[in-house]
């Protein structure tokens, strides 16, 4: 870039930074067919793109007996230890 002033190279180096991604998002949001169109489609987001179906909530599992329940202290042994299982 010679006989360019500076500031506009940076100028230039920062948007291709930043609206290259945005350009790359959008086009693969376009194809999975989940942008923009209808908002029914079970959206964008992380926990909107990887959901199996189930909208029951959020199950823990117990780190002690490995036991699934919905929170709280496990009902099997009692221990408040326990991981989210989406």
């Amino acid at each position: 870039m010679l006989g360019v002033p500076w500031y506009f190279s940076i100028g230039l180096v920062m948007a291709i930074f930043i609206l290259l991604p945005m350009i790359m998002r959008r086009r693969q949001m376009s194809r999975m067919g989940s942008y923009g169109g209808d908002s029914g489609s079970g959206g964008g987001g992380f926990f909107g793109m990887g959901s199996q179906g189930n909208s029951s909530g959020v199950r823990y599992v117990c780190l002690v007996c490995n036991n699934k329940h919905k929170g709280g202290s496990c009902p099997r042994c009692g221990s408040k230890m326990q991981r989210a299982d989406f």
